[in-house]
């Protein structure tokens, strides 16, 4: 199985087989139900599979929506992700199937997507880690944290774009990549994961296998320098 769905629900520590201190990130992961099933050679056009965890009263759902959980002979749910897979993947799972925590394997490598904390509107020096000006010299006056000049006068007389400026910091979709599984505990719905995942306490979130990255060809050099 490529991912599935989870909750981050806050960090704690522990202690691995040599005695380093590792923080660790606890997700509870629900029963991930099946809510469809998509195949390249039907109408969808290609492989995926739909899941669907956390309780709701569905109040707040469509018609269309409830439909697809009716077909699927499932509650509704709050949270439902779509997944890719592979011809031989898709094969393997079939409409109301269940799916939790005990997929993990403890010392696999996941990466885990989120969206990150909002700040809302923050200035050049927390958004972008600006210096800012210097200490009241040279008849400075409350210019200290402010980002300095953005253009020019003359030509092309303009701002260009993605000019780092204040604005709203934070709310964006984040990935971690090579994330360790610590330990995975079935019976409790827990999972936990090395180090920081994005998102607040409470946070839904989406692991997935870590894909092993394509070597890169290394030119040789033309020439050397004596």
């Amino acid at each position: 199985m490529r991912g599935v769905i989870g909750k981050k629900l806050g960090m704690t520590q522990l202690f691995d087989q040599d005695g380093n201190f590792v923080p660790v990130t606890v997700v509870e992961v629900q029963k991930n139900h099946v809510l469809q099933v998509k195949v390249a050679n039907g109408k969808d056009g290609y492989n995926a599979v739909k899941l669907a965890s956390g309780d709701t009263s569905g109040k707040n759902l469509t018609r269309p929506e409830k439909g697809v959980f009716k077909a699927a002979d499932v509650p509704p749910k709050r949270t439902v992700v779509e997944f890719r897979l592979s011809d031989a993947e898709i094969a393997q799972f079939k409409q109301g199937d269940v799916i939790d925590g005990s997929m993990l394997v403890e010392g696999a490598l996941v990466d885990v997507k989120g969206v990150s904390k909002g700040k809302g509107f923050a200035g050049v020096l927390k958004r972008h880690g600006f210096k800012g000006a210097k200490e009241a010299t040279h008849g400075t006056h409350e210019y200290r944290r402010h980002g300095g000049s953005i253009g020019m006068g003359t030509y092309p007389g303009r701002v260009f774009k993605n000019k780092r400026m204040p604005g709203h910091m934070g709310h964006e979709n984040v990935t971690v990549r090579n994330l360790k599984v610590m330990g995975v505990y079935a019976d409790e719905n827990l999972v936990l994961i090395s180090g920081s995942v994005p998102g607040p306490n409470g946070g839904i979130i989406r692991i997935y296998e870590t894909k092993p990255k394509a070597r890169k060809k290394i030119m040789p050099t033309a020439g050397k320098k004596k």
